[in-house]
């Protein structure tokens, strides 16, 4: 049997562009003499479809698209992820399984519905499905499929709400081969993780595994790809690329045995951490722009290092000529925050213009002077100045139909070092789930083959410029003690005991913390963060703005 893996990218909620874009897939893997071809999980509706999953007429134009898509598959067999009704609804139960549609000869031969439903972190499934509790395998030209959905072979311990796990009950019925659907989001650190997870249950099984991801942006939501296949010793036969949109195909004989029909580069050496954050939010920026229907980025340039990050990361994703870089002057900004804003522009071609915003400031200021006479200059008047810009940004977006980029990074947002209504505004946050410390690692890789960014932005120190020879380590620790205490609070979730027993300062460590958790209140009212980290501020990091636990 030939198997066609197709690791696509989908668009929630546009039947007419996914349904295409599969019977397209379909037709080329149909002329290359594929007999099954592979989609990934829920590749009809789009992941995470969240509440448009709770509208009948969304879940009746799923079946419509899947019903064109049988008609496409009169001479070649697919597999499909699509929500279904649940038929069997007992009382409390959900509404809708999250299924895969086994179709050949024009018509749905089996239908499996997922079993283990996640629900931490980004996922949410429980929410909206009812889990399985039947399995049974696939018959197709001679071979025996064990069909799973993501978790359902991802969850390698024991779900309590269950006997056993699909694949136990699955493995008695005498499958020859498995293939698992999945939605499996990107996170810098998650690619040997699910290489180890998946190649533990090829060999757990005794059973060849072929794994399909999908690929691209969902909002903030990432999918990198990364399709597995897998002998039945666990050997990986092929790694497919990440971040990029492939087809590819393989024999399997019926003695187990793969074959793949392209060229197999297995990678000998991971990539880096900041590598893939790199073409994470490259592949994160182009589809937040193109699935919304937008094409041009503004961004504030301050001749600081996050800005000059993401106003490079932009021009990669969409092309410098669809970048706009407004230069934003205040009476506290240096000569070197707008010579080396202008020599980035230069290097990357982009649009630019410059504003000074001293007039607008002082105008509130002195409109506020009643208000503020007799008191000294503090926060009030520093917020002023990040607001104004705020203002200029976007009304120019309001003008030319820019959406604005947000250049705060995760250290900033964890400890509330911004300003809402300021800089912390905007239609994505490029920068929101990469730490300060690897803000300079990404600066560096960017210029990895000759600089583009340049090099006073990267070695000055960091600063606001919202009042006179004003640092971050003003208000701060510096970045490398701060950005491990946050990783071990925000990522690794360790209490401040915790942390300071592995050697950290308590009152720094104590300090950090309040700071996170007082900030709450900012980070609800931030734009989305692309998630390139294993735990993400948004959806994945769900804290009470009133709560008063301080860890």
């Amino acid at each position: 049997m030939k198997i066609a893996l197709a690791q696509l990218n989908y668009h929630i909620g546009n039947f007419d562009s996914n349904t295409a874009k599969i019977i397209d897939t379909l037709n080329t893997a149909r002329q290359n003499g594929a007999d099954l071809v592979v989609f990934a999980e829920l590749c009809i509706s789009g992941y995470p479809a969240r509440d448009f999953l709770e509208f009948r007429e969304f879940i009746g134009l799923c079946e419509q698209s899947a019903q064109k898509i049988a008609a496409a598959c009169t001479d070649v067999a697919c597999i499909i992820g699509i929500p279904t009704p649940n038929k069997k609804k007992s009382k409390g139960g959900k509404d809708l399984h999250n299924s895969a549609y086994f179709i050949a000869d024009g018509e749905v031969k089996y239908v499996v519905n997922k079993a283990l439903l996640p629900n931490y972190d980004v996922f949410d499934e429980y929410r909206y499905f009812e889990p399985e509790t039947e399995f049974t395998c696939v018959d197709y030209k001679g071979h025996r499929i064990a069909l799973t959905i993501c978790e359902d072979l991802w969850n390698t311990i024991e779900n309590p709400l269950y006997i056993s796990r699909p694949m136990d009950v699955l493995i008695e019925q005498k499958p020859d081969v498995m293939i698992n659907i999945a939605a499996s989001p990107f996170a810098y650190n998650h690619d040997e993780e699910r290489i180890a997870i998946l190649s533990d249950n090829a060999k757990r099984y005794n059973l060849p595994l072929f794994y399909v991801n999908q690929v691209g942006a969902q909002t903030e939501i990432i999918f990198d790809g990364g399709s597995l296949v897998f002998d039945n010793k666990g050997e990986m036969v092929d790694e497919m690329p990440y971040f990029k949109e492939v087809l590819n195909y393989y024999n399997l004989n019926d003695d187990a045995i793969i074959t793949p029909e392209q060229p197999v580069t297995l990678m000998r050496q991971r990539q880096t951490d900041i590598e893939q954050i790199h073409q994470g939010l490259l592949l994160g920026i182009r589809d937040y722009f193109y699935k919304s229907g937008f094409k041009q980025a503004i961004l504030g340039l301050s001749g600081g290092i996050d800005s000059a990050v993401v106003c490079a990361l932009a021009a990669e994703a969409l092309g410098a000529q669809n970048v706009m870089a407004v230069l934003l002057p205040s009476k506290y900004s240096t000569g070197h925050s707008i010579t080396d804003a202008e020599d980035l522009v230069r290097n990357l071609g982009c649009k630019s213009e410059l504003v000074e915003i001293k007039s607008i400031t002082d105008a509130f200021e002195t409109a506020l002077q009643p208000q503020f006479e007799g008191l000294p200059f503090n926060i009030a008047e520093e917020n002023l100045q990040a607001r104004s810009r705020a203002v200029v940004l976007m009304a120019m977006c309001n003008k030319f139909g820019y959406i604005l980029l947000n250049t705060s990074n995760k250290s900033e947002a964890a400890v509330g070092y911004g300003t809402l209504y300021g800089d912390m505004c905007g239609g994505i946050s490029v920068l929101g789930d990469v730490y300060k410390t690897q803000v300079y690692q990404l600066a560096n890789y960017i210029n990895r083959n000759g600089e583009i960014i340049p090099q006073n932005s990267i070695v000055k120190p960091p600063s606001a410029e919202l009042r006179p020879d004003q640092k971050d380590s003003d208000s701060l620790p510096d970045y490398d003690t701060l950005d491990t205490i946050l990783m071990e609070y925000v990522e690794n979730r360790l209490s401040s005991a915790e942390i300071i027993a592995l050697g950290y300062d308590e009152a720094t460590v104590r300090r950090v913390l309040k700071l996170v958790n007082t900030a709450e209140h900012k980070r609800y009212q931030t734009p989305p963060i692309l998630r390139v980290s294993p735990k993400a501020f948004g959806m994945g990091r769900r804290m009470p703005i009133v709560g008063k636990y301080l860890s």
